[in-house]
């Protein structure tokens, strides 16, 4: 069994290093679904922002959930071999 989980860390495919265009993914992904958090039932339950219409754990839950999608993004087009 053991045997069986180290040779399945050989397959594991190579993660890329970060660049301008990985930022670029994730920022723009962050951003999106931060404008897409506003269509919540209760984006405002909370402490207020100052700019945006939207409180703060809204902000930060929007901010941790465009990290994943931008990094599913840049994994998904790693293994294609777009990036």
């Amino acid at each position: 069994m053991l045997s069986n989980l180290l040779a399945a860390v050989d397959t594991v495919p190579a993660t890329p290093a970060w660049t301008p265009t990985v930022g670029i993914i994730i920022s723009i992904s962050s951003i999106v679904i931060l404008l897409l958090s506003t269509r919540i039932e209760k984006p405002q339950v909370g402490a207020k922002l100052p700019v945006l219409p939207v409180s703060v754990p809204t902000f930060i839950a929007a901010m941790a959930f465009g990290h994943i999608i931008g990094i599913g993004i840049v994994l998904g087009l790693t293994n294609i071999g777009r990036l």
